[in-house]
């Protein structure tokens, strides 16, 4: 069986508003209702997600096929950035470049990129040590510590190499048993299942 950790889609960029409170934009949100009907979200058992916005407006629309409810965990959120505030696009992504090829140092007070590795893969560990590894689970949170996850369980060094393409609604996958990837990141809208997943009977 296999985890999916997703990106929450495209955001309403708002300079006004703080980072974590940004909801998901009319493109983000028809991304998200575009995967309800595939097979492997009606079969999801968990829906764990980040406390942000964005990321709990694309966990509850999967869940509104599931039935389940979605489950919050606040040490999933994104890097910290907050010191800097807002950073026009151009700004962030230098920023973001600086802060995956530092990973032990920080971005004019950001959180260090080898921080909130630990911290959300204690978190992913977390709830996996007490999941039934029979039963589907997603994650939902965002880009920058998902990659890191994703390079804690490709067993690589931490590098924006590994980043997703296209800025969000990308998901990846790894196995439930041994916790090693088994799918890189994909477009929500691209990504099959495939035969380990079972079908609901409740």
């Amino acid at each position: 069986m296999v985890a999916l950790y997703i990106t929450h889609p495209q955001v309403r960029i708002d300079p006004t508003v703080p980072v974590p409170l940004w909801g998901l934009s009319e493109v983000g949100v028809a991304r998200a209702n575009t995967i309800k009907d595939r097979p492997w979200v009606g079969r999801l058992r968990r829906i764990v997600s980040s406390a942000e916005t964005k990321a709990i407006e694309t966990a509850e629309i999967l869940a509104s096929v599931t039935g389940i409810n979605v489950e919050i965990v606040e040490a999933m959120h994104e890097n910290d950035r907050s010191a800097t505030g807002f950073l026009a696009p151009s700004e962030f992504e230098e920023a973001a470049d600086w802060f995956f090829a530092n990973p032990d140092k920080s971005f004019h007070g950001w959180e260090r990129a080898a921080d909130a590795q630990s911290r959300i893969v204690r978190e992913v560990m977390s709830v996996l040590d007490n999941h039934d590894a029979s039963h589907p689970i997603a994650f939902v949170g965002h880009g920058a510590v998902g990659t890191l996850l994703k390079c804690h369980l490709a067993g690589v060094p931490i590098s924006r190499a590994h980043d997703q393409p296209g800025g969000g609604g990308n998901l990846f996958a790894f196995s439930l048993a041994d916790r090693s990837l088994s799918c890189d990141w994909t477009p929500i809208e691209n990504w099959r299942e495939n035969d380990k997943w079972p079908q609901r009977t409740d």
